[in-house]
């Protein structure tokens, strides 16, 4: 899947282009409205934490920082424990790395605003909002073209990879 940006210039057009995206089939789970925190979006679908923050991606880094950290260190702990062990302990230490790694860096990325939406604060602070689509890479101009055509004010803004690209 993919994420493709809109940035749309009011509340009035942003409804129509969400109701015209639900109507070709567009679910509200794949839809995230960010505005204002005293725009009133009515049965919008407003963009969630895991929109507004870096926790996904802070978490994915954090995971593989940790168990890389973690299978230093129990490579480290084969090699002076001056006895044989089994590779369980090696394990056991990678996965608790892993893990201390993303609870650590999950909670730090969510303080730290979503680096995507964070080229779009100035506009969304003058009463602009942005529209997030997530779609099948299949849909992508379907999708652009359908609200483009409606919606010259509309400014495509661009493209992000969600998943990885043969995913979905």
């Amino acid at each position: 899947m993919r994420r493709i940006y809109f940035l749309v210039p009011n509340l009035d057009t942003t409804h129509q282009i969400v109701n015209e995206l639900r109507a070709i089939g567009i679910e509200d789970r794949h839809l995230h409205i960010l505005a204002k925190s005293d725009t009133p979006l009515g049965d919008m679908p407003e963009a969630s934490i895991f929109e507004k923050t870096d926790f996904i991606p802070a978490l994915e880094r954090g995971a593989a920082l940790g168990g890389a950290t973690g299978l230093l260190a129990g490579l480290a702990a084969l090699r002076f424990a001056g006895f044989a062990i089994a590779g369980g302990p090696v394990l056991g230490i990678l996965f608790y790395g892993a893990t201390i790694g993303a609870l650590m860096s999950g909670l730090i990325g969510l303080d730290v605003g979503n680096t995507r939406v964070r080229n779009y604060v100035q506009a969304i602070e003058q009463g602009e909002l942005l529209v997030m689509v997530d779609i099948a890479k299949e849909r992508i101009e379907e999708i652009h073209q359908a609200v483009i055509r409606h919606h010259p004010n509309a400014e495509f803004e661009g493209i992000e990879p969600l998943l990885p690209p043969n995913y979905y």
